[in-house]
């Protein structure tokens, strides 16, 4: 691009980021980002232009569904060509969730697409809402040799930069509330920004931007836990519609062995109904075939989900299922990392 200094969209979607507190009432409304550089004055400070855009009605990120994605999918399309990078402010809540998803609905990203919130309103004394906004829009300003340095989806939050769709809501309570178990940060900020370039994804630049607007939403998502009944299992199973299935299974990928689980397992897959394998745990990978006790979901044709956490696991099944693409290739798609998903 031809322009000096980059330039960068705000999109603001809602969460609390985005709220100011009425000192009489206490009561906390929705901040109008077209007075932002007013409110945060040091934005000024950081060497890019930026503009900003906000959904009609700010959402709760608890509300946050397929619609709003394919919503903050368009504003980046429609906006692609004028800006360097974009910085989505979203509810922490389901912020892993929607960056994962767009991570998939954005094949062939060459900028980079920064999710940020916070946990204190911005207009608080002990808000983490500034260093938060600040640094997310430092990190999607950076350039190497007049190309942005950063090229993927990713969640910045307290001092790290990580891998969106590697990322989980860990804690409601501390400013530290996301983590990245099976993949290192991508940067850190401190007294100096520190990126990690070993570690960031290196999409193909000769390919253009695809976005993905077509999602399916007919899945389903089970936890095993000791004393799950047939009934429940087969409930699930049963739902008008489905076309896929989740299940978080015990450490390396295990699961009961007994015979009425396995049978109604082999009798979804037989409907041409996906299976897909994921860990309980928040860091490790499923190794079927590792233990007895996941030897015959290998065999019976059960899909491994390897270390993708459940949010990753969750949008990639969304958007594969909107390719419409054949079972032998839907399954070697989806144990194949496409986006640096899973290791």
């Amino acid at each position: 691009m031809s322009q000096s200094k980059p330039k960068i969209l705000l999109i603001y979607t809602g969460g609390t980021i985005g709220m100011v507190k009425d000192f009489k009432t206490g009561v906390l409304r929705a901040f109008d980002f077209k007075t932002l550089l007013e409110k945060i004055p040091e934005l000024q400070l950081l060497d890019c232009n930026i503009d900003t855009v906000s959904f009609k009605e700010p959402i709760d990120s608890s509300n946050m569904n397929m619609e709003y994605w394919i919503q903050i999918a368009e504003i980046i399309e429609l906006n692609y060509n004028e800006f360097d990078g974009f910085v989505v402010l979203h509810g922490s809540d389901t912020m892993s969730y929607t960056a994962s998803a767009l991570s998939f609905m954005l094949e062939n990203l060459a900028k980079p697409v920064v999710f940020t919130g916070s946990q204190l309103p911005i207009g608080d004394l002990r808000t983490d809402a500034k260093e938060n906004l600040i640094t997310s829009i430092q990190v999607a300003s950076l350039q190497t040799e007049g190309k942005p340095t950063i090229k993927e989806v990713c969640l910045y939050f307290e001092y790290k930069l990580y891998r969106a769709n590697r990322t989980t809501k860990i804690n409601a309570e501390h400013f530290q509330a996301f983590a990245s178990l099976n993949y290192p940060d991508l940067a850190e900020s401190g007294v100096h920004l520190k990126i990690n370039n070993k570690f960031l994804f290196k999409p193909d630049l000769e390919k253009r931007l695809i976005v993905h607007k077509k999602l399916d939403e007919n899945i389903a998502l089970i936890k095993l836990f000791p004393g799950i009944t047939n009934l429940v299992i087969e409930s699930v199973f049963n739902t008008p519609n489905l076309k896929a299935v989740i299940i978080e299974t015990y450490g390396a990928g295990n699961c009961t062995t007994e015979k009425w689980f396995i049978d109604i397992l082999k009798k979804t897959i037989s409907k041409g109904i996906y299976i897909i394998n994921i860990t309980q745990c928040s860091g490790g990978s499923v190794m079927m075939g590792h233990y007895e006790t996941s030897n015959e979901l290998k065999k019976i044709g059960v899909i491994s989900g390897k270390d993708i956490t459940t949010e990753a696991a969750l949008g990639k099944l969304m958007y594969l299922l909107g390719q419409n693409i054949s079972d032998k290739l839907f399954k070697i798609t989806y144990e194949d990392s496409l986006r640096g998903e899973m290791t």
